[in-house]
């Protein structure tokens, strides 16, 4: 794949085809990790939990007695919904 390095109003970036994403999993707002090796840029996925937890079981872990208690912030205002 060829792309050219373009300005984006004060920065710089490159545009990767949608099969590239799709070959190392990538998707719009993933986070990549950019270094240079040997004179060489290499941009590759920064490996997330993004899939791996579910809130049930972190929640199912938090100890009975974590101190936390339930807060009323009193009557909804404007658009806010309880």
């Amino acid at each position: 794949m060829h792309t050219k390095v373009q300005k984006w109003g004060n920065s710089h970036g490159i545009r990767l085809a949608r099969d590239v994403m799709q070959d190392v999993g990538l998707r719009v707002g993933d986070e990549v990790e950019i270094v240079v090796r040997d004179g060489v840029v290499v941009v590759a996925p920064r490996r997330s939990a993004r899939g791996r937890y579910r809130i049930e079981d972190l929640v199912a872990q938090m100890p009975p007695d974590d101190g936390t208690e339930e807060v009323d912030w009193g009557e909804p205002v404007g658009k806010e919904a309880w």
